[in-house]
């Protein structure tokens, strides 16, 4: 990464430290976590980092709770507030097109089709960190905040039953999270999207074991 860039990343993360969050599972450590994976996408995908690093650290600069009516808006105002504050300290503008597209398809919700191989990584990033070891803790964050059940005490594992993730945490994984991996745009993620879902359905199997 360019030195110029790396300065910038600096006012980046400084910008963001005074949005605030959601919740304790988009915060400042998440953003710092898909800046890595996206950096390293990135890459592997031979993406222009000059659109990757300030979409990736600026995608949840405005984050709308899960069950926040306005959910799906989100990613359209972090898209608009990002490009503000980039015009604001000048940042090459001839990128603010491609960065705006980037952080509105990132989102779930805001049900964008990312049509650059930079929005594809960033949406990669974002994607990622829902799964592994960290997806299985920002999942129990988020359900814990939200006052959900662990699981289900009839069917844990929803063996015969359809998934419910608005009462139960564990039935998260299989509503969502098990589809992200499929759902990967680039190679270099679906590798790792393979090996992080594996690592979730080694903790159900534990699980299994103590309930």
């Amino acid at each position: 990464m360019s030195e110029w860039l790396a300065k910038y990343e600096v006012q980046f993360y400084a910008f963001l430290e005074a949005q605030g969050y959601a919740d304790a599972a988009h915060d400042l450590a998440h953003i710092h976590r898909v800046v890595k994976i996206a950096k390293q996408l990135g890459a592997e995908e031979n993406a222009v980092l000059d659109v990757v690093v300030p979409a990736a650290c600026l995608h949840d600069c405005v984050s709308l709770p899960k069950n926040h009516p306005d959910r799906h808006l989100a990613s359209t105002l972090a898209a608009d507030k990002a490009i503000e504050f980039l015009t604001s300290m000048d940042y090459p503008s001839k990128y603010y097109e491609e960065i705006h597209h980037a952080i509105r398809a990132h989102s779930f919700s805001a049900n964008v089709t990312p049509k650059s191989i930079e929005a594809k990584v960033v949406q990669d990033a974002d994607r990622l960190d829902a799964l592994g070891a960290i997806g299985i803790a920002r999942c129990l964050q988020v359900s814990g905040a939200l006052n959900r059940a662990l699981y289900s005490l009839d069917d844990p594992f929803c063996g015969t039953r359809e998934p419910d993730d608005e009462h139960y945490s564990i039935d998260h994984f299989y509503n969502k999270l098990f589809r992200i991996a499929q759902s990967l745009n680039t190679p270099s993620a679906q590798l790792e999207g393979i090996r992080r879902e594996k690592r979730m359905r080694a903790f159900l199997d534990h699980l299994a074991l103590e309930i």
